[in-house]
């Protein structure tokens, strides 16, 4: 009942923001009927099937081929809808502004319909009219006379038409005329320095130019499309690069002097699926190979989706090299995927399950607890199990998939908390909602006398896209203080 509610009104929020963007990028920049404003309509529409579609494939089992068709367009589309959201919303405030400033410069310009621009307009109109009426040009001869109405001016000139004139009374266009006066009227203009009265050509009418509002909202519009688009891009770009190498030094009181200068690469969160496949999964190993470590510590969250369909995306992970080997945790995300055939998976390619198990290493205790998602199934952290029955004089360096169990880490003595799950929040502003969630985002930080440190990640959930929170693969290299 309460995931139905849930759903319920993030479809409702969905619904919202999607109308909102509609009305912003088509409903106030297109007119209607046009075919821009047909393909945004049916992109308003599309779009967000395609996000829903991307989300609930791989929970009710749909084909992976039919998953990874829609995981591309529906994740991307998430990333963009929230950008392309806070640009908008940027642009409200801009948008005012630019109206005011707008109808500032057309109130000193002269704004268009005022008495200056219409009056010039008319003036000009009217002088054409009267050169053309008082002066016809000259006639052809042979030709056919000119029409009295177009000879004589109007009444207002002082000078009687044709319709006073009384029927037996001689035409003044007549040029046989009694009347010497009229005959001479009638008469072509033969003297060089006439004016001529050709009637230009018109000018052509200049397009309607658009209203204010129109014009500020595609400037809005399209700044906000350019915003949003190229920060998704280039998150997305970040993820497909692969992640960058970060390096920290963690003094450990109780580490003995033998193991100073141990190096352990802590890799979390590479989440292999639809989008992130075994080329994601091999530039993760040789990122890792390279840093020449002396352990492996994935911390969780490895995959989305089941061994059927990523156990061969997973196989470059056999080719891990590391002195002291490499160790496994699961995440939350594994017990959505099967982690018990996970846990075997990775122990076929060479890794190492730590179930609430523990290992001795050069100097320290290794142990690694279940992710507490498994507590649905029964296979829930058991911190006593672990750590229950150590030797307390030695340093003791847990793997845990969330940062939340630092306060058992701590009651148990532990002097290092290795874990992931936060993504650094991976789309800022996530970052602030993350912390809302974990004690540590990303980074070390210290509870008591235990440490913890919590990476961003080596891959993205969801979009394939990380904005503010690039994803990493850090080396911890542990010093001793007795050293």
């Amino acid at each position: 009942m309460v995931f139905a509610l849930v759903a319920l009104v993030v479809l409702a929020l969905l619904g919202a923001v999607h109308r909102y963007l509609w009305r912003r990028f088509v409903g106030d920049t297109t007119a209607p009927g046009s075919t821009l404003r047909r393909v945004g309509t049916v992109a308003a529409f599309v779009l967000p099937l395609l996000s829903v579609g991307a989300m609930a494939s791989g929970r009710v089992g749909a084909p992976f081929r039919l998953q990874q068709a829609l995981a591309w367009p529906g994740f991307l589309w998430l990333a963009c809808l929230l950008y392309l959201t806070l640009a908008l919303l940027v642009g409200e405030v801009v948008r005012p502004v630019l109206l005011r400033l707008l109808a500032r410069r057309d109130a000193r310009a002269g704004a268009p319909g005022s008495g200056t621009a219409s009056g010039t307009s008319s003036g000009t109109a009217s002088a054409v009219v009267t050169g053309s009426a008082a002066d016809p040009g000259p006639v052809a001869p042979g030709g056919p006379r000119p029409r009295t109405e177009e000879l004589v001016p109007s009444g207002s000139a002082g000078v009687s038409t044709s319709s006073d004139l009384s029927p037996d009374a001689p035409s003044p266009a007549d040029p046989h005329s009694a009347d010497p006066a009229v005959r001479t009227a009638a008469e072509p203009v033969t003297e060089p320095e006439a004016e001529s009265t050709t009637e230009p050509a018109a000018e052509p009418a200049a397009p309607a130019a658009p209203s204010r509002r129109l014009f500020v909202s595609r400037v809005v519009g399209g700044a906000a499309a350019a915003a949003g688009l190229a920060t998704v891009g280039y998150g997305a770009y970040g993820v497909l690069r692969g992640p960058s190498v970060k390096r920290i030094t963690v003094p450990l009181a109780r580490l003995p002097r033998a193991a100073h200068g141990f190096r352990i690469a802590v890799v979390s969160d590479i989440h292999i699926g639809p989008i992130l496949g075994r080329a994601h999964t091999r530039r993760i190993v040789d990122t890792i190979n390279a840093t020449s470590p002396d352990l492996v510590a994935v911390v969780g969250d490895l995959v989305d989706g089941s061994v059927a369909d990523l156990g061969s995306a997973a196989e470059p992970l056999a080719s891990l090299r590391a002195r002291h080997g490499s160790y496994f945790v699961t995440g939350n995300h594994e017990y959505f995927s099967g982690a018990q055939q996970w846990v075997d998976h990775v122990r076929e390619l060479g890794l190492v399950p730590l179930e609430n198990a523990r290992v001795e290493i050069e100097g320290f205790d290794l142990a690694g607890v279940n992710d507490i998602a498994g507590e649905t199934e029964g296979q829930g952290p058991d911190f006593a199990r672990a750590l229950g029955d150590r030797d307390r004089g030695r340093a003791a360096v847990l793997m845990a998939h969330q940062p939340v169990v630092i306060h058992d880490a701590v009651e148990h003595g532990v002097d290092l908390q290795l874990s992931g799950h936060t993504h650094g929040g991976q789309l800022w502003p996530g970052n602030y909602l993350a912390e809302l969630a974990n004690p540590t985002v990303a980074g070390l930080e210290r509870y008591g006398d235990t440490q913890l440190f919590v990476s961003r990640g080596a891959g993205a959930w969801g979009p394939p896209v990380r904005v503010g929170a690039p994803s990493d693969i850090t080396v911890v290299e542990l010093a001793s203080r007795q050293a």
